[in-house]
């Protein structure tokens, strides 16, 4: 079997930590995973634990140059393991996910860690550590509010995307979005449990927060609102095209060959 082009992608990234708004921070690393920083006024929220405690200690490392507030929230913006296997470095109170999000790692929290170690050995350097799935101390359905002293974030679910169960976070002080994979700037969608019919409606409620920063889920830190502008238009032009190739084929009761073939000639 050819094996996916990730697994071949060994090179070690540079890492950015850029301020994207008053002690707000994002985590990046030329494609790779981003992950988010807010720091309120007694402690610091993290968006996304990375693949791994080895690549969460990079996190950490960032934060502590910034700030030596406590961790004390983790929020997931979905189940990948990419996104939540390095949590427990973190050592917070609470680690927060949507409800959904909860019951995909239920249904196949183990079968997604198993296809990503397979899909990308750099990330999970150091796995040995991983000690299991990592499970919410808190889920919400559709909002939820978390008060950092008195900075208050806001975690919305805003329609079914990359997954069944992603999430946005929001700091409406400094109107900046963290988006997980719901957003990507120059980087492919992974749609392994994508909704696409819905993606583009999603895409629209996360435009309708007019953020002037954002983060998206794989790519660099947007600070411009042109570049959210593109991020948001990329993002649903990926999907949309995906989806109008393959569905014609899955129509016509082809298979997942002619389904590529059609996805490469057109997307």
């Amino acid at each position: 079997m050819k094996k996916f082009a990730s697994q071949n992608d060994l090179d070690e990234k540079k890492i950015s930590f850029d301020e994207i708004g008053k002690d707000l921070f994002a985590f990046t690393a030329e494609g790779d995973p981003n992950s988010g920083i807010i720091i309120g006024e007694d402690s610091v929220m993290i968006i996304d634990a990375q693949a791994t405690p080895t690549l969460a200690r990079q996190v950490i490392e960032k934060v502590r140059s910034v700030t030596e507030k406590p961790i004390s929230h983790l929020v997931l913006s979905h189940y990948h393991a990419v996104r939540v296997l390095g949590a427990s470095e973190y050592k917070a109170n609470n680690i927060i996910m949507s409800g959904k999000a909860r019951s995909m790692v239920v249904e196949r929290g183990q079968e997604d860690w198993d296809s990503e170690f397979d899909r990308f050995p750099r990330l999970f350097k150091g796995h040995q550590e991983i000690p299991g799935l990592t499970w919410p101390t808190t889920t919400f359905d559709k909002t939820m509010s978390v008060f950092l002293g008195k900075r208050r974030v806001d975690l919305y679910f805003q329609g079914r995307a990359h997954t069944a169960g992603d999430i946005v976070i929001h700091v409406p002080d400094s109107n900046v979005l963290f988006t997980g994979d719901i957003v990507e700037y120059k980087s492919a969608c992974y749609c392994g449990d994508a909704h696409l019919n819905d993606w583009p409606g999603t895409l629209k409620n996360i435009a309708k927060f007019q953020a002037v920063a954002l983060v998206p889920g794989r790519g660099d830190a947007l600070t411009d609102p042109k570049k959210i502008e593109d991020a948001l238009e990329l993002t649903e032009d990926f999907v949309i095209s995906t989806f109008k190739s393959v569905s014609k084929i899955a129509h016509k009761g082809g298979d997942l060959k002619e389904a590529m073939a059609s996805c490469r000639e057109q997307c």
